[in-house]
């Protein structure tokens, strides 16, 4: 189809190739404007067409930004899928996807997310997409850490459950340097989701609060233990006789021991 606007113009495009065209583009103005603010006038100032053209092939804005932002996560599902393909271990491929999965730079890729989430709370279509593809990041991630317990990788008896919190996890922290920039550098970040051991927070999974509490409490008390210096007791020289507390001693006799006043000598002159 092609539409021409005065002093404009266009080169005629598939019915694809034109789609294509509108949803980079809806994409570039959400990221500028937010989901809230852009205007189906936006998009098509920002390619030199008319408004008509962008309804042609949506017919309404709600319909164009869900297809955007599916778009877009379409674009990041595709990579994430090169990244857990390819031939080599598990734990390497997960703390690849990890890396990426990461914002960097100015973050575009997290803001549409971000202003995805926000509007998908009021707008229906929104939400059955942003779900669909959220199932989608999270089977691909199970799918892995699945290969890797199989493998003998790491110990993890519930993979689902391992990639709904590595990606809880993940979530939560790339919203936080993104809507708070500088509050945490992205070093750190990368370093929270990646144990030093790999499968650490995969083998957590299906042990439950209590079991969870116990481990805590026990490495607590080893960490503890190991800061304390241990000091042998210097040698007794008379075993059955022991200085007590209060100058008494305690010597062992044929009734056991029983506690006596200690004799102190007079100092010599």
């Amino acid at each position: 189809m092609l539409c021409r606007l005065p002093g404009v113009t266009r080169v005629r495009l598939s019915v694809a190739e034109r789609r294509e065209e509108l949803l980079r583009a809806a994409v570039e103005q959400i990221e500028a404007r937010g989901v809230a603010a852009v205007r189906i006038a936006d998009v098509a100032s920002a390619l030199g067409v008319s408004n008509a053209l962008v309804l042609y092939h949506f017919a309404s804005k709600e319909q164009l930004v869900a297809a955007a932002f599916a778009h877009a996560a379409e674009a990041d599902l595709a990579h994430l899928r090169r990244l857990l393909g390819r031939r080599t271990t598990a734990v390497r491929r997960l703390r690849a996807a990890v890396r990426w999965y990461a914002p960097t730079g100015q973050a575009k890729g997290w803001r549409l997310w971000i202003e995805g989430w926000a509007a998908s709370l009021r707008d229906p279509e929104l939400r059955r997409v942003a779900a669909s593809l959220d199932q989608e990041w999270k089977a691909a991630l199970t799918r892995v850490i699945a290969e890797g317990a199989a493998a003998g990788e790491f110990p993890c008896p519930d993979p689902a459950e391992a990639a709904w919190r590595l990606t809880a996890l993940l979530d939560g922290l790339a919203v936080q340097t993104t809507a708070y920039a500088g509050s945490l550098s992205r070093t750190a970040m990368l370093r929270w989701p990646t144990p030093p051991s790999p499968g650490n927070w995969a083998s957590r999974t299906g042990s439950g609060p209590e079991k969870d509490r116990t481990r805590i409490l026990k490495r607590i008390r080893v960490r503890a233990l190991k800061r304390v210096r241990v000091r042998a007791p210097d040698p007794d020289p008379d075993p059955g006789r022991t200085s007590g507390p209060r100058g008494l001693v305690r010597r062992n006799g044929p009734a056991g021991p029983r506690p006596v006043r200690a004799v102190r000598r007079p100092p010599r002159r």
